[in-house]
């Protein structure tokens, strides 16, 4: 009788996990650690964890477990839980005085995951992978506050030699990352299941990730989810999205982002899968995406990246190169001259691969930018723009329908052979002249003369205007002032230019 009261007692759980089983030590851990979280919330920022997607699991102190050697085969996987469940405690990096007996068993424990996931000696179970994307999104997933991001990007064009700033906590992130990749990599891993818990809401926190202002953490950040976008075939659509709504916030809305670069680059390995012929929604990204990124003020950071990805879509598909062409004329920087000098420089490449009818398209606009271009007081825009007569291929397009690019860029030709201030762009543009009147003397002396008979005109125009205004001016001081009658501005106050 006695036996069957005793037994209808609740009991203690025995497990280690348990709160009532916490010993001393485990509880000023939980404190400690506890006081380290909240002055980690205070100095940089609110923590945003995935607690909607997976649960926060709770644990009691923090205390080395058994190696993986020493367990069965059969309790391996169960162990791998385990420790993965003990990393997600995380303390603040910012002090490194605190909790480092802590820190570093937790990080030897990411140690030996990280050996146990490369070893591949066990398939994960679901249990394993919900452990370790919960563990992953408590240690990697976080706010920047606002702060933060104010000092992201500058809109100058010297931000190429700003510092980077490096995260404190970057050792330990960095084995958190190197277990992920490896953990996502691994053969063992069972895409089919494993889709269920790296979902759209894992991949969109992993995509806030790439404002990190630390390039170290964007450069792995880039690595694993090219890596997911490999794995996960049923996600590829949402990632492509999700990295396109990226891209206009950042044109259309803020022009604030760290990222950009990394993101262009994934994009960039993107593109060359694509299968031919192109689907209209990769079409829709070049034109609505990739052109218009060459709009923001911070085009350097990322020109590379953007470039390589334009010339991608135009070795799938060539006739999309005068669709480009266009669109950078739509955004042709008017009063910023060194990304002038990037367009330049991207202008040459597209002109490199083009072919004849795409050319013929947009040769007129095309030629009446360059001629601008030429005649630019800036000496490098003008000595650019004239070195595009250095690449053959580029030559034997404009010979082929000289006829109609040389009265355009003729008049920007003569005004610098007889003006420009400086040297080496004068010695330039006396070399198109000699090309061109090689090429065609019969077009070029026409030519020649259509600039002179325009500037006689121009001359004309500007005489009749001068005279007018003077008759103007003298009939006005005969005139008394009276009343609020205007006063006469002097001829010698009408000559001073501003």
């Amino acid at each position: 009788m006695l036996k069957q009261i005793l037994s209808k007692l609740p009991r203690k759980s025995l497990k280690p996990e348990s709160a009532d089983l916490t010993s001393p030590e485990s509880q000023s851990t939980q404190r400690s650690n506890g006081s380290s979280t909240g002055s980690r919330a205070k100095s940089n920022g609110p923590k945003r964890t995935s607690s909607a997607v997976f649960p926060a699991s709770v644990v009691a102190g923090i205390e080395p477990l058994v190696p993986f050697k020493d367990v069965s085969s059969a309790e391996r996987m169960n162990l791998f839980v385990r420790k993965v469940s003990l990393c997600c405690v995380t303390f603040d990096f910012t002090d490194p005085t605190k909790n480092t007996l802590e820190k570093d068993v937790k990080r030897q424990t990411l140690l030996e995951l990280v050996d146990f996931v490369a070893s591949g000696s066990m398939k994960f179970s679901e249990p394993a992978i919900l452990a370790m994307c919960r563990m992953s999104a408590v240690n990697l997933f976080r706010v920047f506050p606002p702060n933060y991001r104010s000092n992201s990007i500058s809109m100058s064009e010297n931000d190429d030699n700003d510092e980077p700033v490096f995260d404190p906590a970057w050792p330990h992130l960095q084995i958190v990352y190197d277990l992920l990749l490896r953990f996502i990599t691994s053969t063992c891993l069972d895409a089919k299941v494993a889709k269920k818990y790296i979902d759209h809401s894992f991949i969109l926190r992993l995509l806030d990730l790439f404002d990190s202002e630390d390039p170290r953490e964007r450069d792995c950040l880039k690595t694993i989810l090219h890596k997911v976008y490999g794995k996960f075939m049923v996600h590829r659509p949402f990632i492509r999205k999700s990295i396109s709504n990226i891209f206009y916030r950042f044109v259309f809305e803020t022009e604030k982002h760290n990222g950009i670069a990394e993101l262009l680059e994934i994009f960039g390995s993107i593109i060359s899968g694509f299968a031919l012929p192109l689907k209209e929604e990769h079409k829709i990204f070049l034109w609505r995406v990739l052109i218009p990124l060459h709009k923001p003020k911070s085009l350097g950071i990322y020109f590379q990246q953007l470039s390589y990805c334009v010339t991608q879509f135009m070795e799938k598909e060539p006739k999309l190169a005068s669709i480009v062409i266009k669109g950078i004329l739509k955004y042709w920087p008017i009063t910023n001259s060194q990304k002038e000098l990037m367009f330049l420089g991207e202008l040459e490449e597209i002109l490199e691969a083009i072919n004849m009818v795409e050319f013929q398209k947009v040769m007129v606009p095309l030629f009446w930018r360059i001629g601008c271009c030429i005649s630019s007081f800036h000496f490098q825009v003008a000595e650019r723009a004239l070195f595009l007569w250095n690449n053959d291929q580029i030559v034997n397009l404009i010979a082929h329908n000289r006829h109609a690019i040389l009265p355009i860029i003729f008049p920007a030709l003569e005004k610098n052979a007889h003006s420009h201030w400086n040297q080496a762009v004068l010695n330039l543009t006396l070399n198109v002249r000699k090309l061109f009147s090689e090429m065609d003397e019969a077009l070029f002396l026409s030519c020649l003369a259509q600039f002179k008979d325009s500037e006689e005109k121009l001359s004309l125009v500007a005489e009749k205007r001068k005279v007018a205004w003077q008759q103007l001016e003298n009939a006005a001081s005969l005139k008394p002032i009276t009343g609020n009658t205007a006063v006469l501005v002097t001829p010698f106050a009408t000559s001073i230019i501003c």
